[in-house]
């Protein structure tokens, strides 16, 4: 071998070490976790969550996300006994019309359905925040979802659009 490849080997080695570790710790491409599996199993397979959130009837939700620009977002929400019951990605715009609720919603129960968003602005037509994330369509399209949230911190609607609008494309 040449010093020249040796010397990009040598590189690229030394990149990849710095690199995989953190592309590793912040990727959950699938959370597949069976029912009644117990939280400290969860927390021992996939590590400390994100966020944790208390449920009604005594439960909690564990909370994974990929953000800030991840494109994913796990609930595993479990009973009082802290087992497992449901998994869910909640980025996922099947499920966006079932669980946002316009006009009910408070800021706490957008943070605890999708976590801290991408990003957060304010524009002149509209009296509170913008909240983002983003996340895949079913073909795998990279999209944004908006939360609109009043200065009060009720949701006041939300809406999706494909990056490739946003990028002109």
């Amino acid at each position: 071998m040449t010093a020249f490849w040796q010397s990009c080997a040598k590189r690229l080695t030394s990149c990849l070490a710095l690199v995989l570790p953190f592309v590793l710790s912040g990727c959950i491409s699938k959370v597949n976790i069976a029912p009644g599996t117990p939280a400290s199993q969860i927390i021992a397979t996939l590590g400390q969550p994100t966020a944790r959130y208390t449920l009604p009837g005594g439960g909690q939700r564990l909370q994974y996300s990929e953000g800030p620009m991840g494109q994913h977002v796990y609930n595993i929400d479990l009973d009082a006994q802290e087992r497992a019951v449901d998994v869910v990605q909640a980025l996922d715009e099947t499920l966006f019309a079932k669980r946002i609720l316009v006009n009910n919603w408070t800021r706490e129960d957008v943070l605890r359905e999708y976590g801290q968003p991408t990003h957060t602005m304010t524009v002149r037509n509209f009296d509170g925040e913008i909240w983002t994330w983003r996340y895949l369509d079913p073909l795998s399209q990279r999209y944004q979802l908006y939360i609109d949230i009043d200065r009060g911190g009720v949701v006041r609607s939300y809406s999706t659009v494909a990056e490739s609008q946003l990028l002109g494309n």
